[in-house]
């Protein structure tokens, strides 16, 4: 949430779009997860599950249990129980179709969210990867739909508009990272816009005023909905939008790097750099660092994304978390009041990307 100087509020910048912002408020009021109890024992998911779930015969040191277990105390993280019995002529498992799960970390968070959901209300989940080959889904679409299925969720590695998957009308489903035209279908996506605006506001509210983007590839639609939020930022502070202060990338840190020696070469160079994400903004700080800038002291820098490596950066890097797995534990949530007949209002839902504030701005 923004506030101040005029700015909006991830609700308000949800309504204006026609879409209603939907996520945590503030961070004490979400229910710590395994990825949580990670960061802040500072090691993998993997490890806390291990720990956690009491694997003996996982190679793990004393210390590294400790450790889990301690940081697992200090958030107040309690293991999902798994709800009663279903009857045994109800349905019980969920359908997750995805074209990705291993390219990047999205799609599996995503999947975590939706299976805690899903544990709570003792279902499980069938996974289906299609690698995005048409034949492929419409196999997994049919093999699916011949299950006693609760429903459907179909999720995207990347946010886009998406056509409406061919399933049987009486199964309900439930977009995730994706939208269909028309809103035809209930889906769930980041409120990116709105992030987008969040993480320029608080370079503006740091005292900044000539402000540099390093966007994604332009085709994309979070690359299009983080520069709006950027631009957005800037009208609110009545700053001038400045082409000459925006770079396309790629996404990778070779782009962020090219960019950041254009950006600092200019007449009047920026004195901070918002990058679409957080792999661009590794490159930023190489070559800054070149140039033997100073973060945040010389030029403050922001991500996007909230990647593992952000907090291992020198300095830790400020960014916007990608809310996939609250994405997840919603879609299911919804699907799961859809299966049992209620309507669900609005069929669009925007989730809240949250600043995590370190050490770069």
């Amino acid at each position: 949430m923004l506030g101040g100087n005029g700015a909006k509020t991830e609700a308000e910048v949800g309504r204006r779009d026609g879409k209603r912002a939907y996520g945590r408020r503030a961070a004490p009021a979400r229910r710590p997860t395994m990825i949580d109890v990670a960061n802040e024992a500072r090691v993998s998911q993997t490890t806390v599950s291990l720990v956690l779930n009491h694997a003996d015969g996982a190679r793990l040191s004393a210390e590294t249990r400790q450790r889990v277990m301690k940081a697992a105390a200090r958030l107040g993280y309690q293991p999902v129980r798994r709800g009663g019995a279903p009857s045994p002529s109800s349905p019980t498992s969920i359908g997750f179709v995805c074209d990705e799960i291993s390219t990047d970390p999205w799609t599996a968070i995503g999947l975590d969210g939706v299976r805690e959901k899903a544990w709570e209300h003792g279902l499980t989940v069938t996974v289906m990867v299609t690698r995005g080959d048409a034949d492929m889904e419409a196999a997994a679409l049919a093999q699916l739909a011949a299950q006693p299925l609760l429903g459907l969720i179909y999720a995207t590695i990347n946010t886009r508009l998406v056509e409406a998957p061919i399933t049987p009308s009486r199964l309900p489903v439930v977009l995730l990272n994706c939208h269909a035209a028309n809103g035809a279908l209930i889906s769930v996506a980041p409120g990116e816009v709105a992030g987008g605006h969040a993480a320029t506001d608080v370079m503006i509210r740091a005292g900044h005023r000539r402000i540099s983007y390093i966007n994604g590839e332009g085709s994309m639609e979070a690359a299009r909905q983080r520069l709006r939020g950027y631009r957005q930022a800037l009208a609110t502070a009545d700053l001038p939008f400045d082409p000459d202060l925006v770079r396309e990338g790629n996404w990778q840190p070779l782009s962020g790097y090219e960019a950041t020696r254009e950006l600092m070469s200019l007449p009047a160079p920026p004195t901070a750099i918002f990058c679409a994400n957080d792999l661009m903004a590794v490159g930023c700080y190489d070559a800054l660092r070149e140039l033997g800038l100073n973060i945040p002291d010389d030029v403050a820098v922001m991500g996007y994304d909230d990647r593992e490596i952000a907090q291992h950066l020198h300095p830790p890097l400020t960014t916007v978390l990608l809310p996939h797995f609250e994405m997840g534990s919603i879609a299911a949530e919804l699907l799961i009041d859809a299966a049992a007949g209620s309507v669900v209002r609005p069929r669009q839902i925007k989730v809240e990307c949250p600043i995590v504030m370190r050490k770069s701005v």
